[in-house]
């Protein structure tokens, strides 16, 4: 199922020149003929009205029509074992890769609070 959105993605990319290659359309043929005619004709349907075929769903929401999913849908998308249209746009759904997180920088040592110096300055004027 992965193999199917990559080379998805990868058309999309180069249908919209997002991609500038030497050897495009050769690419483009072979990335045609790995995917299954019934999704390519959907796609070509949105890209002939100048729609993107494929949308990043990102935080539930489609990054094409800024929607936000029913949670099935994002299950069944987590799950990978079935295509997802979305509702609103009709485009095919791919989740969004996990950022990776970014390592923490340790924090400067910070001064004593001001409640504590209060105290202290408390205590040495009552003795």
């Amino acid at each position: 199922m992965n193999d199917l959105w990559t080379n998805l993605l990868k058309l999309q990319a180069i249908d919209f020149k997002e991609i500038t290659e030497q050897n495009v359309e050769a690419l483009r043929q072979e990335l045609r003929a790995r995917v299954p005619q019934q999704i390519l004709g959907h796609y070509d349907r949105l890209v002939t009205r100048g729609k993107k075929g494929v949308a990043i769903v990102r935080n539930q929401v489609c990054t094409g029509c800024h929607m936000r999913l029913p949670i099935g849908t994002v299950n069944t998308l987590m799950q990978g074992q079935d295509i997802q249209l979305c509702d609103s746009c009709g485009r095919y759904l791919v989740l969004a890769e996990p950022e990776q997180p970014k390592p923490h920088e340790p924090a400067a040592p910070t001064k004593p609070a001001a409640k504590s110096r209060k105290r202290k300055a408390l205590a040495n004027a009552g003795s």
